[in-house]
């Protein structure tokens, strides 16, 4: 196939051509005048799954053939010839092993760092070991480092790294990946120093940004009928760039984040000159204007004088970038919803479409948005296991032993899709609705066991009983303290998960792990089970980390469930595939390139020093596959200006490209920029199209007006004020019966507060005895909070103020029960308006009589207490309990006179505020109510919104049912509501 030659063997295709197509039509055309037999001969070696089935595709495409053996990079060690060599353990087990070995050495010199970064400092030191065993450094290397240690740090890292030494010195027993990898490749060179292959072995589209790579292409290209075809090599580069990046630079490091600086790399290894290099074949690039401009653009720095000096020499700009758009956004909203009308489009025209990004939070938003439109994307990288239902599942299930079990929790799973799958679930979901509509309306914020039994009792609805013991014994009580034997701990999480999954019947573990995702989280569960013993005791939260960090690795993708033209890839992907539309998104400084990872162990020129892998060998590698990308037939360049409310920063490639060309106006550069930037509005202004809303009419102010026979007729003293300030509220819960609901995230709220600290005082005046003081107060106050207030930092707070006044109050009371015979609490009156067929109901705070009968009512505020205007305009509780009182419509209490009426604050401070009885009596409150009712019972008059709300922006509770916003109180109310 090949004529025998002294060089090795190199070859490269260009930038813009679509890698297996050339590479196909390479091994074709030299092997057309040879016997058929020849070509199954032909090993070829890929480095994707993806890219090996395009290449058997397209070899397979035409008349009848014998195909070439086409395998992976990592599948050579697969070979039975290698089997002497151990086989790698798992990455889990090695992660393992460091973090018991890290957490030994925690335990004897805490001061080293905090346990909080034990999994951490094991996944760097992982990261650490397979570099080193990647790139072949020892490591005394890296101990041997001259090092200024004047903070100690170096001290502290050699301790740590120290570890790494225990793997090495094993590798030949019991070898992780990365060293096996390397083991194999040196002991094929070995193999073929002895007995060289004589059929064809080409290495097809690795860069060889890795040292075990590198040396198997090296011993590739040196074989008798061995080659090395590179991907994406710029031909347009001069030859005093491509002197620049080979050359030795003593003052300063190798210009790494070239995108060819690993070509160059390579060949110097070689002795090859980069232009000696031959193309594979003779495929032309798409565009070969617009791969000299980004070839210009992304030169090695400095590159001004090269953009001063070549810039003029090239051709049209505008040409060149013809089918080049620029999108910028505002916000990566915009950007995802541009991008999934962009590849919809493409869709639709049956081309195949690809998004590029290392962001995976916008390939995210990007498959959102195209659900609309029910296109699934095939995305490469598919949906991590964690996101996954039996991910979340799982870990929704873990957080029942790392913090008390609340209503949230509790709702959470068991509302998940995959919650008592074995039997019955359409009961279970039944039980569930009741039981959260009981927890919103009447807590507890943490449900516990007898708090659960409880509400069975209440309940009638069949299969209760069973269905809630299940869940109390399923459920409560899994909150670990303290170490915990790590095996035991992961067996008690994923019994408890499969009991859940199951249900109450308790056999089998219903769907929990079928379909891909099930299987996929199963063989995570299996592999760290059987890596257990290995750990030392951990908490439930380090457990919890440790098992996140498991499910992250895991992935889970259906090749068949995506769209054929509408393509998510990584970067690796994107390097040996080709597209009609290529979309490079989220080209932003820290996006593309991604920020490199901190190194707690080595610096940059310690990396470079013991020839480790450098943080611009990574941004190389991203240059070059930005510049493979942007040379795709039609691309999309993406960014979006601002994220998270922070302004971004413009990729350094999208940067340089833009200021080479608005540097070269006699080239039209700007001109170029300003019809890309076109290019992108007009998507951007179809985006913000399709998000504009359908106009519609704002609803008018509503002040519905029901038929007489379905209005109240019967409201409490409290909701008078109601009444009077948002008459629709009334309307709303009392003729169309609607309610509210509750969060179902319990809060220590005012409504709380009010409740207990009511409790509070009701309890202390029940109880009271001519020696109460303060203490006795509070005794109260911890009794109840402790029992009522299931947060610990509100019964601390509500507490504190109770003690603020606790002096006061007990003063102020011993003053008022020198007046009072006896304390009536809790009172409950009703009061009839028999002409209006309408009833007034109420339930006092505090009723006290004194000797001669006269009472004394008192309402406890920990709230603001209204003014005397209020009083007499809105607020008049207190005075209708005085009418109430006077007429004797209260339990067990004939007609009184009224002594007095007053609030009583026991918010921050003390404070007794009067109803205004002698500026309004007890019978002119009464005449209003008579007429504030008869008026309601009139057919015309409606029940209007926020008719007199205290404060314009103040809340109703059913603002939103009457859409309160679009329209105010300005507006006037609506006659063409409902009618009788």
């Amino acid at each position: 196939m090949f004529e025998a030659q002294e060089t090795p063997r190199i070859f490269a295709l260009g930038l813009g051509v679509d890698f297996p197509k050339a590479l196909v039509k390479g091994v074709l055309d030299r092997t057309q005048n040879n016997a058929p037999t020849d070509i199954a001969q032909i090993q070829i070696i890929v480095n994707t799954a993806r890219m090996r089935r395009r290449v058997s595709t397209l070899f397979i495409d035409g008349k009848a053939k014998l195909l070439p053996q086409i395998t992976l990079l990592g599948d050579i060690g697969k070979h039975p010839k290698f089997h002497a060599i151990p086989q790698a353990i798992s990455p889990l087990s090695r992660r393992i092993e460091l973090i018991a070995l890290v957490d030994a050495l925690l335990r004897r010199n805490p001061a080293l760092a905090s346990r909080s970064s034990l999994f951490d400092l094991a996944d760097s030191l992982a990261g650490l070991m397979d570099e080193m065993q990647g790139e072949g450094v020892p490591l005394e290397d890296i101990s041997n480092l001259e090092v200024t240690d004047i903070s100690g740090h170096w001290a502290r890292a050699q301790e740590f790294i120290s570890i790494v030494g225990r793997f090495l010195d094993l590798s030949q027993v019991r070898p992780d990946n990365e060293a096996r990898a390397r083991a194999v490749v040196l002991a094929q060179i070995a193999d073929w120093q002895i007995n060289p292959p004589t059929h064809p072995v080409i290495l097809a589209g690795s860069t060889g940004s890795r040292g075990t790579t590198a040396l198997l292409m090296e011993a590739i290209s040196k074989l008798p009928q061995g080659a090395v075809i590179l991907p994406g090599f710029d031909t347009d580069t001069p030859p005093e760039v491509w002197e620049e990046l080979i050359a030795d630079h003593p003052t300063r490091m190798d210009p790494e984040d070239h995108p060819q600086y690993r070509f160059a790399n390579l060949l110097k290894s070689l002795s090859m000159h980069p232009k000696t290099v031959p193309l594979w074949h003779d495929t032309p690039p798409v565009d070969t204007a617009r791969n000299k401009v980004v070839s210009l653009a992304l030169r090695p720095v400095p590159v001004t004088d090269g953009w001063l000096r070549d810039g003029p020499n090239l051709g049209d700009l505008p040409s060149a970038m013809q089918h080049v758009t620029l999108l910028e956004p505002q916000t990566s909203r915009e950007e995802a919803l541009a991008i999934a009308m962009r590849l919809r489009f493409a869709a639709e025209q049956g081309k195949t479409a690809a998004l590029i990004t290392p962001d995976r939070m916008l390939t995210r938003q990007v498959t959102a948005a195209l659900d609309r439109w029910d296109i699934k994307p095939d995305d490469s990288a598919g949906l991590p296991l964690q996101l996954s239902p039996p991910g979340r599942f799982l870990r929704h299930v873990l957080e029942l032993f790392t913090r008390p079990l609340d209503a949230e929790a509790l709702l959470t799973l068991l509302k998940h899709p995959l919650t008592h799958t074995g039997s019955e679930r359409g009961t279970h979901l039944l039980l569930t609705r009741e039981l959260e509509l009981s927890i919103r309306k009447n807590g507890p914020a943490f449900p516990t066991k007898d708090s659960l039994l409880a509400w069975a009792k209440d309940n009638k609805l069949d299969g209760a009983k069973s269905w809630i013991d299940w869940v109390a014994n399923t459920f409560c009580g899994h909150l670990c303290d303290g170490p915990q034997n790590a095996v035991e701990l992961a067996e008690r999480h994923i019994g408890l998960a499969e009991r859940i999954s199951q249900g109450a019947q308790d056999v089998g573990t219903g769907d929990l792990w079928k379909e891909g995702a099930g299987r996929e989280a199963m063989s995570q569960w299996v592999a760290l089970r059987s890596n257990l013993d290995a750990l030392p005791d951990l908490s439930t939260r380090d457990y919890a980390d440790l098992f996140g960090g498991v499910l992250s690795r895991g992935e889970v993708r259906n090749p068949d469930a995506g769209h054929p033209n509408v393509l998510i890839w990584g970067t690796l992907e994107a390097r040996v595939q080709g597209a009609d539309l290529l979309i490079l998104a989220g080209l932003n400084e820290g996006s593309w390139p991604e920020a490199p990872s901190p190194d707690p162990w080595l610096n940059r020129r310690m990396r470079a020093d013991a020839g480790l892998l450098l943080p611009e060998r990574r941004i190389g590698l991203s240059a070059h596959d930005f510049q493979q990308a942007i040379a795709a037939p039609e691309v999309w360049l993406t960014r979006a200006q601002r994220s998270d409310d922070a302004q971004t920063v413009p990729s350094r490639w999208l940067n340089r490209l833009t200021n080479l060309m608005n540097g070269l106006p006699d080239k039209d550069g700007p001109v170029a920029i300003e019809q890309m930037q076109t290019r992108g509005n007009d998507w951007l202004e179809r985006a913000h199209q399709l998000e504009t809303p359908i106009g519609a009419n704002p609803a008018k102010r509503p002040s519905p007006k029901p038929a007489i026979e379905v209005r109240p007729n019967q409201l409490s003293v409290t909701e008078i004020k109601t009444l009077v300030r948002d008459p629709y509220a009334i309307y709303a819960k009392h003729v169309l019966r609607l309610a509210p609901l509750d969060s179902l995230v319990k809060t220590a709220d005012a409504r709380l507060r009010g409740i207990a600290v009511h409790q509070v005082f009701e309890d202390f005046v029940r109880s009271w005895d001519k020696g109460e003081t303060a203490a006795d107060l509070m005794a109260h106050a911890k009794r109840i909070f402790d029992s009522d207030v299931d947060w610990p930092s509100a019964r601390l707070m509500w507490a504190a103020r109770i003690a603020r006044l606790a002096d006061d109050f007990v003063a102020e009371e011993r003053e008022r029960q020198k007046i009072a015979m006896s304390s009536r609490l809790e009172v409950k009156g009703k009061s009839t308006l028999p002409e209006l067929g309408f009833t007034l109901t109420v339930k006092a705070d505090r009723i006290d009589l004194d000797e001669r009968g006269g009472a004394y009512l008192y309402d406890y505020k920990t709230g603001a207490i209204p003014s005397k205007p209020q009083q007499l305009a809105f607020d008049m509780q207190l005075l209708l309990e005085a009418a109430m009182a006077e007429r004797g419509d209260f339990d067990s209490l004939h007609p009184r006179h009224i002594e007095g009426a007053t609030y009583l604050g026991v918010g921050s401070g003390t404070k007794s505020v009067e109803a205004p009885l002698d500026d309004k009596p007890t019978a002119q409150v009464w005449a209003e109510l008579y007429k504030l009712i008869s008026d309601y019972q009139v057919s015309n008059k409606g029940f209007t919104a926020r008719r007199a709300m205290e404060k314009s922006k103040g809340f109703g509770r059913y603002d939103q049912l009457s859409r309160f916003g679009e329209w105010d109180e300005t507006d006037q109310p609506d006659d063409g509501g409902v009618r009788s």
